[in-house]
């Protein structure tokens, strides 16, 4: 298992393991990806121009069904990220009992550098170069870090011109006009808002005693701190990229997310005079908000945010991971021996692909949902497999990680042995 990030991942495999009597194929098949793809993307730019993308697409395992993963557009993509996030989504989708299996993509580039002419003609050639990779009933594409429901609509078109025929299934998280669901450009962050409903009251954390920082402002974390707000909890800090804002009152969330869409970077909100009528909103880095003395910490940005380096400044008694990976093994061990309960990823925001798996389900079927119908699913799917997974961790007296990879595991084995073990073949 080479590469860091994969081999950290792998080490939340290994404790699970302890716990669950998988067969040696299950063992086996799970230590490697089933297949890798790197492509070259060519892309005239706006200038005349030819310039190369290096775009990488990774099928993890699809035992259980056709691979499901997003498309991350980000200058720190590699093939061990893309080979990691598949891994994270092939439990990610056990654990929620879909009939996927994990994959993921991504190209390597910084998106804000390009016209939207570029990443139309980027994201184009993306597909053209993974066409004969991907599939409704192969590998489905979503939208991931800087990729949008826009960009996930030229590559299901794009795949449709190539195979001369519409097809919506192969792309979720388009827009509602093609084939979209409703609710799935809110879908993660709402997702971690039911799990995070459903845990708290077991501490008797409620809204009006509960005080919340979110790293992380994209989609997701703009969605889950909006939640929050509404439900009444004081969400205390938030932060970007260039850094982030702390208010002891608690920050306006609805004109944080005004101010984020009209202005791509939360940096200028402790200094715009307009916005300073907000509160006394003061000026704090990345990891100022990680070690801030709240009850709940949210990483919503990328991972190895929470390491063994940073782990044991942490004052957040409860740890909701809405980004993937965002917490390395190394600082697990801290966090758990501090008695800081973390919720773990592939839990937390499993909402974007159940919706992703809704939306699949409309365009096979062609029948389309309310937005009220797709979030009393997600409700009702999310706190189940989250409640399953607080009695595993209860049970057994592990983490709450490794309940979940627990119960993942369990699934995936399962469906792995039905094709026939070395026991099944000797037993003759």
């Amino acid at each position: 298992m080479a590469g860091s990030l994969f081999t950290d991942a792998s080490k939340r495999l290994e404790k699970a393991l302890k716990y669950v009597a998988i067969s040696d194929d299950a063992g086996e098949r799970l230590k490697y990806p089933k297949t890798s793809l790197s492509v070259s993307i060519p892309v005239r730019m706006d200038d005349g121009s030819l310039k190369i993308f290096p775009g990488y697409r990774v099928r993890y395992d699809d035992t259980r069904g056709p691979g499901k993963g997003g498309v991350r557009y980000h200058p720190n993509v590699t093939m061990d990220e893309v080979q990691s996030l598949a891994f994270w989504m092939t439990f990610k989708c056990a654990l929620l009992n879909l009939p996927f299996g994990g994959a993921k993509g991504g190209i390597t580039l910084n998106p804000k550098e390009l016209s939207r002419a570029e990443l139309e003609r980027l994201s184009r050639g993306y597909i053209e170069a993974i066409a004969d990779f991907i599939g409704p009933d192969v590998d489905i594409l979503a939208p991931d870090v800087y990729t949008n429901e826009m960009m996930m609509g030229w590559m299901m078109d794009q795949y449709s011109i190539i195979r001369r025929k519409i097809s919506p299934a192969v792309v979720t998280g388009k827009p509602v006009t093609m084939g979209g669901s409703q609710g799935r450009n809110t879908a993660t962050g709402t997702g971690a808002f039911f799990i995070m409903q459903a845990m708290l009251p077991k501490f008797d954390r409620y809204p009006e005693n509960t005080t919340v920082a979110v790293q992380g402002f994209g989609n997701a974390g703009m969605v889950v701190a909006e939640c929050l707000y509404q439900e009444g909890y004081k969400v205390v800090a938030i932060s970007d990229s260039q850094g982030g804002i702390y208010n002891e009152q608690g920050v306006d969330i609805p004109a944080a997310i005004d101010y984020k869409q009209h202005n791509r970077s939360l940096a200028g909100m402790y200094c715009d005079q307009t916005l300073c009528d907000l509160g006394d909103n003061q000026q704090l880095s990345n990891a100022e908000l990680l070690a801030l003395d709240v009850d709940v910490l949210i990483p919503a940005a990328l991972e190895n945010q929470l390491t063994a380096d940073n782990a044991d400044q942490v004052k957040a008694r409860y740890i909701f991971e809405v980004a993937n990976g965002p917490t390395t093994s190394g600082a697990d061990d801290i966090l758990v021996s501090k008695g800081i309960y973390v919720f773990p990823d592939i839990l937390v925001n499993a909402g974007g692909v159940t919706v992703s798996y809704f939306e699949w389900v409309q365009n096979r079927s062609g029948l389309y949902w309310s937005a009220k119908e797709v979030n009393d699913r997600l409700k009702e799917k999310m706190v189940e497999e989250a409640e399953q997974v607080w009695h595993i961790a209860q049970d057994l007296e592990v983490s709450v990680r490794t309940a979940a990879y627990i119960h993942a595991l369990n699934r995936l084995s399962e469906a792995m042995d039905a094709k026939g073990t070395r026991d099944y073949y000797q037993d003759t």
